[in-house]
């Protein structure tokens, strides 16, 4: 028996998003849905999709930026574009931001099923699964995190956190950035993410001889390699 699709669709468009998951999960597709380029990217850095099917013309954080932003974090998953902009100007642009495939509206539904189908089967960037800062490593796939060799036990907040940062490092970078790749546009009232941060010091840097994890006085938090002691 095959292992089941699960896809992500991300639409501004809540009449193009109903008919998408009713026509795939009658073809037993498991299908999230997003409505924008942020709840999407929020959904990617809590589960694990075989393929991203993205609208272009998304407010705010469109498809290609969402798609850039997936790539730069290390993700591997195959992304399918679909959007009215058809020219190839438009096509190149969706490719260069890291996309496997295009569609273009309007399209036939068991065209984009195939599609679908197809890329779920795409291994060879799959493959690229695993983000490193010095003796710090990420293991996407099975969410795990080890600093010179000794695992740590990570809560999946904690690691989505970690993933976050070591995908953007060295940059420094804001409390409200964090609180929206975390929670998306609705962060928690109490100070959670600074208890999330403390948490995440004591598994990464408290066991260890210099920290990682840097706080920037009125700016943010960066994860840096520690540097070579002479």
């Amino acid at each position: 028996m095959s292992k089941q699709i699960k896809i992500l669709v991300a639409d501004d468009d809540p009449q193009i998003l109903e008919g998408l998951v009713d026509y795939l999960e009658f073809h037993e597709i498991l299908v999230d849905c997003a409505r924008t380029g942020e709840q999407a990217l929020n959904l990617c850095h809590s589960n694990r999709y075989d393929v991203l099917v993205l609208d272009v013309m998304m407010p705010r954080m469109d498809g290609r930026s969402l798609c850039q932003a997936l790539r730069q974090e290390g993700s591997a998953t195959p992304v399918l574009f679909l959007t009215a902009l058809d020219t190839l100007e438009d096509k190149i642009l969706g490719f260069e931001a890291g996309a496997d495939d295009y569609l273009v509206k309007p399209f036939a539904m068991a065209e984009l099923l195939y599609r679908i189908r197809a890329l779920s089967q795409r291994v060879s960037r799959q493959q690229v699964r695993r983000l490193s800062v010095g003796s710090l490593e990420l293991h996407l796939d099975s969410q795990q995190a080890s600093r010179e060799g000794q695992e740590l036990p990570l809560t999946p907040q904690m690691f989505q956190l970690l993933h976050y940062l070591v995908a953007q490092s060295p940059r420094v970078i804001s409390r409200t950035e964090l609180e929206q790749a975390l929670w998306g546009e609705e962060p928690p009232e109490s100070d959670a993410l600074r208890s999330l941060l403390y948490q995440l010091r004591q598994k990464l840097d408290k066991p260890f001889a210099h920290p990682m994890l840097q706080t920037r006085r009125g700016q943010g938090v960066c994860l840096l390699e520690p540097e070579p002691q002479s």
